[in-house]
């Protein structure tokens, strides 16, 4: 599994990709989707949101987002997911990436059935920090900063069975099945410092992740309890904890 032996991914990855077009073999073509990719030198988080606006829960269920390691090989980039909105299907995600400029880079599937290009935000170069969480509920999350973007992850409390897509398990009611927050923002570039414009959940947009006073280059900031605990639409009982590396839910764990 990925983990802190990993390198750390180029410089040229760091920051906030936003996706610009999906086109697939299978006759999709997509620019209306709102995805951005933030990475980390080692940790990355992706969200992605279809217009028109997700409300009800069959709406919701169509949502994606994850996060966890990235692994790159030469062209080769792999995102190793720890936590995902989606529930398990077997896939690896893999792509073969071409920086076509330093802002511009084009992600082709190993199969060639489909292909993705992504633009780098202006704003999410130069600060680039982030770390991964995990509470004693079982769930796990981050919090990754790039630029003057942020995005903050908090998955569910129990992994998800195998499954076509969080759709095809509606049918058993579970509220908890939508219960996973992946909310993106701006610090002083939002309309109030830290404010969240992009979130699974939509009763979070417009809200604050954290409070405007906290500084993103605090150099405690990914360690202080105060600002860490209360992160997110429900944050754990006891708190998050910052940690070294992700979970994934195929490791052992031992005492």
């Amino acid at each position: 599994m990925p983990g802190l032996n990993n390198p750390a991914v180029p410089p040229a990855y760091l920051g906030v990709w936003q996706r610009t077009l999906l086109t697939t073999t299978a006759g999709t073509h997509d620019t209306r989707t709102r995805v951005y990719w933030l990475q980390t030198e080692r940790l990355f988080a992706d969200l992605r949101i279809p217009l028109p606006a997700p409300q009800s829960p069959e709406e919701l269920a169509t949502q994606a987002g994850f996060a966890g390691i990235t692994e790159v090989v030469g062209q080769r980039c792999q995102w190793h997911r720890a936590i995902d909105f989606q529930p398990p299907n077997g896939g690896l995600d893999i792509g073969r990436m071409h920086f076509e400029s330093s802002e511009k880079v084009l992600e082709d599937g190993l199969d060639g059935g489909y292909h993705e290009i992504w633009e780098r935000l202006p704003e999410s170069i130069g600060r680039n920090r982030g770390t991964w969480l995990s509470a004693a509920d079982g769930r796990q999350g981050c919090l990754l900063l790039a630029g003057d973007c942020f995005l903050f992850a908090a998955g569910r409390r129990e992994p998800l069975p195998m499954a076509d897509s969080l759709t095809a398990l509606l049918a058993n009611d579970i509220p908890e099945l939508l219960d996973f927050e992946l909310s993106f923002g701006r610090h002083q570039g939002g309309a109030t410092p830290w404010q969240i414009e992009l979130s699974t959940l939509p009763a979070r947009i417009g809200t604050a992740l954290l409070s405007a006073d906290v500084d993103p280059d605090h150099p405690d900031l990914l360690q202080n309890a105060l600002w860490l605990n209360g992160l997110g639409a429900a944050p754990p009982a006891g708190g998050w904890q910052p940690c070294q590396r992700p979970l994934f839910h195929d490791e052992e764990v031992t005492p």
